[in-house]
């Protein structure tokens, strides 16, 4: 989508730049120390970063946009987000679901302004921004993993970083790779060049530590794809010292992994041959996690079968995943009873057992149109060459985040989501023209306040969520009553009133908690147990 710009085009573009370097930058950081909720505590601020910069950024690109035009792209784009919206009504856990709505929309905001920016000249620094951001993302992870003490991080997933698990920051810094790379090329001067190959073997070595095999598979599959793309067709480079660059790109590469496996770290690896046992588990998936995620696959395809239409609703893949699974599968925790994480191992397999086969269909189009629109673009010789080479970056990001999906959630999540949508915005070329819409002053101000509404109480509801872990962790019967008016759709927090009460014989409360609980998750045996000992 881009637009025919008004005057005051380029404060939208600065305002844009701000948001999405902020916001991407908060997403990295932003940590609350509530260690009762695990991974929550490191996601609620960072979707809360995701969704204000969304709202700044968006209304910035509505209020100087005169005249819409869709590309097919585009226009795969919104299907994705109208089915996805229509499956979020059918849902069996409506809390959840528009928590997953919102991020898919915040991100779709963020590549729409993002491209909006591009068009007033502003691809190089939101480039540039989204890159360094991965780059301190990386060093976070460096920090851990050689002893600095991180009050926040989680010590069970390191060197996870601020991430709170080193799989999702692997995920990232893989991703923000072809940024990097692009930053080498594209650098000005030498202390520009210097400082971005630095980052690059600094990324280099948080990666291997990582032992993150889903990000190792997706960097080598898109640098041959790239290799491959690169060496024939129009010149990529019109600076012929870029190949000098180029070479040193890939000595900071091999200086990155010979620091990481030679540098005594911090890290508690169960193994003699830690990162020669991971490279050897890339693609094995008889034992292990990968032998979890095939059955994990297998049982969420059950699943989409059951519900081919819409899916069980945006992020109610663990509502209804035990329904289908065995009691003895690998993704169900075994104190619980319930998904041991909030999310499938897979973007994909989480697009088509959540939001149906359709959505399914629109979400693989929309990432083919991007893909292949690089393509054409890379070999388009009325291109420049900065334009070519800009196509196979934001192609890279792409296609890296999306290998890196089929084996992880990615996507779903809100720190990848604002980079690699940022990115695509950005680099990019839009399609030909599809559509075009010049829509009313009145109907502009109407799809401004329907966007900013929706997006305003996702940020609402992403700081009472914050408000509620705070409140909780007091542990008073006042403290939970409170959480709860402030998060009411929380599972954890209602099952958390429903035992307390009912260990102070106070039945009626207690059934009344775990009754929502219950109904929050179906198919979680704990409400049940609760429901047994305080009947009515």
């Amino acid at each position: 989508m881009y637009a025919a710009r008004k005057p005051n085009a380029p404060l939208a573009g600065v305002t844009t730049l701000l948001a999405v370097g902020a916001g991407a930058l908060a997403c990295v950081l932003a940590v609350l120390p509530y260690r009762s909720f695990d991974l929550d505590r490191f996601f609620a601020p960072k979707e809360l970063a995701l969704h204000a910069a969304a709202l700044v950024a968006g209304i910035a690109a509505l209020a100087s946009t005169r005249r819409l035009s869709l590309s097919r792209a585009d226009l795969a784009l919104v299907a994705w987000l109208s089915l996805s919206a229509i499956s979020a009504v059918f849902a069996t856990n409506h809390w959840l679901a528009y928590r997953a709505l919102t991020v898919s929309v915040s991100g779709a905001a963020i590549f729409w302004s993002a491209r909006a920016a591009a068009s007033e000249g502003f691809a190089r620094g939101l480039a540039r921004v989204l890159a360094l951001v991965v780059v301190i993302g990386a060093i976070t992870a460096l920090a851990q993993a050689y002893g600095v003490k991180m009050e926040f991080a989680a010590l069970n997933r390191a060197p996870g970083g601020t991430f709170g698990n080193r799989n999702f920051m692997a995920h990232l810094t893989a991703a923000g790779v072809p940024l990097i790379v692009w930053c080498i090329a594209s650098a000005r001067g030498k202390s520009g060049a210097i400082f971005w190959t630095a980052s690059l073997a600094a990324c280099t070595a948080a990666l291997v530590l990582s032992r993150t095999r889903a990000a190792w598979l997706a960097l080598a599959v898109s640098a041959v794809l790239a290799g491959l793309v690169a060496v024939r067709g129009p010149a990529l480079f019109e600076n012929t010292g870029v190949r000098r660059r180029m070479t040193l790109a890939l000595a900071a590469v091999a200086a990155g992994v010979v620091l990481a496996l030679a540098l005594p770290n911090s890290l508690d690896w169960h193994s003699d041959n830690p990162y020669l046992d991971s490279v050897k588990g890339v693609v094995d998936f008889r034992e292990g996690s990968g032998r979890g995620r095939l059955a994990q696959y297998a049982n969420s395809a059950k699943m989409a079968a059951a519900h081919p239409l819409l899916g069980v609703g945006p992020g109610n893949w663990p509502v209804i995943y035990p329904k289908f699974a065995p009691s003895n599968d690998p993704s169900l925790s075994e104190t619980t009873g319930m998904a041991a994480n909030p999310w499938p191992s897979s973007d994909w397999v989480g697009a088509l057992s959540e939001r149906g086969v359709a959505a399914f269909l629109a979400l693989v189009a929309f990432v083919a149109l991007l893909l292949g629109g690089a393509l054409k673009t890379r070999y388009d010789s009325a291109r420049s060459a900065d334009e070519r080479l800009a196509a196979i970056t934001g192609g890279g990001v792409v296609l890296i985040a999306t290998i890196a999906g089929g084996f992880d959630a990615v996507l779903l999540l809100p720190t990848p989501s604002i980079v690699v949508w940022a990115a695509a915005g950005a680099l990019l070329t839009v399609g030909a023209e599809r559509r075009a819409v010049s829509p009313s002053a009145a109907r502009r101000l109407l799809l401004g306040a329907t966007f900013t509404a929706f997006t305003l109480v996702a940020c609402v509801f992403s700081e009472r969520r914050i408000q509620a872990m705070r409140l909780y962790e007091v542990g008073t019967s006042a403290s939970i009553e409170s959480a709860l008016s402030n998060d009411p759709g929380s599972y954890r927090i209602q099952m958390r009133a429903a035992e307390y009460f009912l260990a102070r014989g106070q039945c009626a409360k207690a059934h009344a908690h775990a009754l929502i609980a219950r109904a929050l998750f179906p198919y979680s045996p704990a409400p049940r147990h609760v429901l047994s000992q305080c009947k009515g």
